[in-house]
């Protein structure tokens, strides 16, 4: 069976899509005004793993708008919890958000990321309410190393139970791709030139592909060997991915 994948959700001009409940993980790292925008609308669930209110918090505060007071622009992107040891969380942060009737929730266990306790959160959401969503994480793959091999290593965990887990930030889009074959239609109005098939977590796999400058063809790729990273996109192409072992995808977002 061919997995069908699509980033519809970075799309500024897509409309929301109600028949992909989708939800939005803001992590503590920088973002800009115009992607958050464009995230927000495209999900219905929204949460800030611990001082990722922070972030929303102070972008929306640098969000110019001649007919909107900065007030009027925060309390159009309330989320719906703010969750985490919030150890992070500024308390001015805090008391906005609870002055909103925002859930600021404390959850002290230390065996769990920040992030790790916001998809418990949405788990939790799901078991009442029946629906499954698609989770897009906010941050996650720029800022301190250990984070971002936390983001890896945490993503290829969750292909076990979870269909779609996709992360973003300002200059990419990642996911992991599980082992089997994968058809993945590119908007290239909002993906950019540059791609890459990374063989994180995984000894080596086997990869073919289409849709790509560079494509491989029955190709063993590993961390001691061959990596496909600055792939090119082809204008026009969708790709398609045939892999061995689970493996990261990942490809640049043009400027928005």
């Amino acid at each position: 069976m061919i997995v069908e994948w699509c980033t519809q959700f970075l799309d500024p001009r897509a409309s929301k899509d109600l028949d992909i409940p989708r939800a939005l993980i803001i992590l503590n790292q920088p973002f800009s005004v115009s992607l958050l925008k464009t995230l927000w609308a495209t999900s219905e669930w929204h949460s800030c793993a611990d001082g990722g209110a922070n972030r929303l918090y102070d972008v929306l505060g640098t969000s110019s708008h001649p007919d909107l007071r900065t007030s009027d622009i925060k309390s159009r992107f309330l989320p719906d919890m703010v969750k985490g040891d919030l150890d992070s969380l500024r308390d001015d942060v805090r008391l906005y958000y609870a002055s909103l009737n925002v859930p600021v929730i404390y959850d002290s266990n230390q065996d769990s990321t920040d992030l790790m306790k916001c998809v418990q959160a949405l788990e939790e959401k799901e078991r009442s309410t029946g629906r499954e969503f698609e989770i897009v994480i906010l941050g996650g793959l720029s800022g301190r190393l250990d984070q971002t091999v936390h983001t890896l290593s945490y993503l290829h965990k969750l292909r076990k139970t979870r269909k779609r887990v996709f992360t973003v930030t300002d200059d990419n889009v990642g996911w992991v791709l599980d082992e089997g074959e994968h058809l993945i239609h590119i908007n290239h109005d909002v993906l950019g030139q540059t791609c890459g098939l990374l063989p994180v977590g995984i000894d080596s796999t086997i990869l073919t592909t289409t849709g790509l400058r560079w494509n491989l063809d029955n190709t063993e790729s590993s961390f001691d060997g061959l990596v496909s990273t600055s792939n090119h996109l082809v204008p026009g192409q969708d790709v398609t991915i045939k892999t061995s072992k689970p493996i990261w995808w990942c490809a640049e977002l043009r400027e928005h």
